[in-house]
């Protein structure tokens, strides 16, 4: 932890969803993490295993069939318990800026990227006049790299590397305290990957402010903000993020330092490991097997199956034990795990 006041703190989140027939679908089990100011946490893991589940509980987003349990705690306020009002008025844009997984069904079909920002500055910043509000939509695009020429395309008529890049530029607008970004590199070039999650890394790191109070960007009481990244991109994670977590069927399963992740001693879950040796630059070795049906998991370690060291022990499942839920995680450094 970095010892600083947590923007978001989660405990016990569970996201189940019902299903005709009495059966159900565990998509988030028992998540417990915590995202502090000026910290950059990423979320990675194979696709299904839960990840934008997670990211969309917390913004309310999920269908009538959900049942969730926990709390994620945005300072005094719980998400999770917080009704519709509460997270369309308060929450959304303000409390919690979002890039969404698809930006193509987020953006209104009908109207151009320049009068989405424009509408999107008024609601959030409260900026007035055809002239500033100009000014601050093409502000706010310049922060996502979104050029100005096609401010007046409607989304149709962006490839889909631009709809990401509008898609960012709203979020950032309200400066809100956590920026949750599900994917936000989807569609993009390596140099564009590159400064998407650097200007994700500065709203965090505050340094998005500027001189004239109205101008997107200004924040009057200069809070801390969190960036909560959900990524496949693991070269991204390395780049920005502070520490991360893996998800594996539903569960986080590691919790570590991203220098320690990334460099020695290593992730000690051999899911991680895993991830990373099938990295093009490493080993380039496919983890074995497939993850199991969220609807069906089995009892214990759900990456039993496909692990190399499960032995009877993992027919129980794993605590959270330091910075791994593993019976048998690879070797780490003591001061390391200390300081995760």
């Amino acid at each position: 932890m970095t010892g600083r006041t947590p923007v978001l703190s989660v405990r016990g989140l569970s996201v189940r969803f019902l299903m005709p027939g009495g059966r159900g679908v565990a998509a988030v089990t028992d998540a417990h993490f915590d995202v502090a100011g000026g910290e950059c946490l990423a979320l990675i893991g194979e696709s299904g295993c839960g990840k934008s589940v997670l990211a969309s509980a917390l913004l309310g987003l999920l269908p009538g069939n959900v049942q969730t349990a926990g709390a994620a705690l945005l300072g005094d306020l719980d998400l999770l318990a917080a009704d519709e009002r509460t997270l369309a008025r308060t929450v959304r844009g303000r409390l919690v800026g979002l890039v969404p997984q698809s930006p193509a069904a987020h953006l209104t079909p009908v109207r151009t990227i320049r009068s989405q920002l424009e509408e999107t500055v008024v609601e959030l910043t409260g900026v007035r006049g055809r002239t500033a509000l100009r000014a601050a939509a093409e502000k706010a695009a310049a922060r996502a790299a979104f050029p100005a020429d096609h401010l007046d395309r409607h989304p149709h008529e962006l490839s889909g590397g631009l709809a990401q890049r509008a898609a960012t530029a709203l979020a950032l607008v309200g400066d809100a305290p956590l920026l949750l970004a599900d994917e936000p590199t989807t569609g993009l070039d390596r140099d564009l990957v590159d400064r998407t999650v650097d200007e994700l890394r500065r709203h965090v790191d505050n340094t998005n402010d500027v001189d004239n109070a109205g101008d997107v960007g200004n924040t009057a009481d200069h809070r801390d903000r969190a960036l909560l990244m959900i990524t496949h991109d693991l070269a991204a994670a390395e780049r920005v993020a502070d520490r991360i977590a893996v998800m594996y069927a539903g569960r986080i399963v590691e919790l570590t330092r991203a220098a320690d992740f990334f460099g020695a001693p290593g992730p000690r879950h051999p899911y991680s490991r895993g991830l990373l040796d099938a990295l093009p630059d490493r080993a380039f070795t496919p983890i074995p097997g497939l993850p199991p049906e969220l609807g069906a998991l089995p009892g214990g370690c759900a990456f039993a199956a496909r692990c190399d060291r499960a032995s009877d022990a993992c027919a129980v499942q794993p605590p959270l034990t330091g910075t791994a839920a593993c019976h048998h995680p690879h070797a780490a450094l003591t001061e390391a795990a200390d300081r995760a």
